[in-house]
């Protein structure tokens, strides 16, 4: 029959593309979907939310009467939601797939501590070639050494509501940890005026916005007479859809403990 999975956030076009993929997935099957209190499509069904015809799960409010431990949640919702997800799946020994983003500090924290105590795979970006790139950025970023000058644009849809994306933040963190920086203090998030010289330990992520632009990430390392570009461009939601159902059907089989995408394809 497929592993179980619930859709978090199912009205969403997040959910929608996760639920139409679902039902193409052999491995696995739809077994509950959730939005926030009071949104038009509770009492729904999934299937016809999602455009891929009547499947027989209506859309509910009530995450804790889904969440299973043989089921795995996929989350694309905010950080409020996803954290309330999060503390009924540690309570209810549930596995979790963790897509939102925009956490803040004290959030993220939350995330931190919470995650280790149940199953979760958390990515700010599920797509498989970004998490390639991920690796592919921190190898370059030690090969390349200091004489190369890092720096990142991302741009996004113009309906995206935080800047610099998750995944630009997470790749800047990677050339961080690769080149001996302090993310927290080298990062630059935009630039104007009279600035001066770029300082040698510095690490721009600069965010575009614009129509209905699905992720595009690229990470710069200019050098002296060469300059040195790594590009993932995201063509529809499916890529990080694919790879959250993947890491579900990963996870569901793995001990108590926090993953990333790199753990689901085996890149550690």
């Amino acid at each position: 029959m497929g592993i179980p999975l619930v859709v978090c956030g199912a009205a969403g076009r997040m959910g929608r593309t996760l639920i139409g993929l679902i039902q193409q997935t052999p491995e696995a099957r739809l077994a509950g979907a959730v939005e926030a209190s009071g949104h038009a499509a509770l009492g729904k069904d999934a299937g016809e939310v999602a455009g891929v015809g009547t499947l027989g799960v209506k859309v509910s409010e009530d995450f804790g009467a889904l969440a299973q431990p043989g089921s795995v949640a996929l989350d694309f919702t905010n950080a409020v939601a996803a954290l309330e997800h999060l503390r009924i799946a540690v309570q209810q020994h549930s596995p979790m797939v963790i897509g939102s983003t925009g956490f803040t500090a004290p959030q993220q924290a939350e995330l931190d501590r919470l995650a280790p105590q149940t199953r979760a795979v958390v990515a700010s970006n599920m797509s498989i070639g970004i998490t390639v790139l991920q690796k592919l950025v921190r190898e370059a970023a030690r090969a390349l050494g200091p004489d190369f000058d890092p720096e990142i644009v991302e741009m996004h849809h113009k309906m995206k509501i935080d800047a610099p994306s998750g995944t630009a933040l997470t790749l800047g963190r990677t050339v961080a940890e690769a080149t001996g920086r302090r993310f927290s203090e080298d990062a630059v998030y935009g630039r104007e005026g009279v600035i001066g010289q770029r300082r040698p330990q510095e690490l721009a992520i600069l965010a575009l916005r614009g129509g209905d632009v699905v992720g595009d990430h690229t990470v710069i390392f200019a050098g002296m007479g060469e300059r040195l570009e790594l590009t993932h461009r995201a063509q529809s939601r499916d890529c990080l859809a694919r790879g959250a159902i993947r890491a579900a059907l990963w996870v569901v089989g793995q001990p108590v403990g926090r993953y990333g995408m790199a753990d689901v394809l085996g890149l550690r």
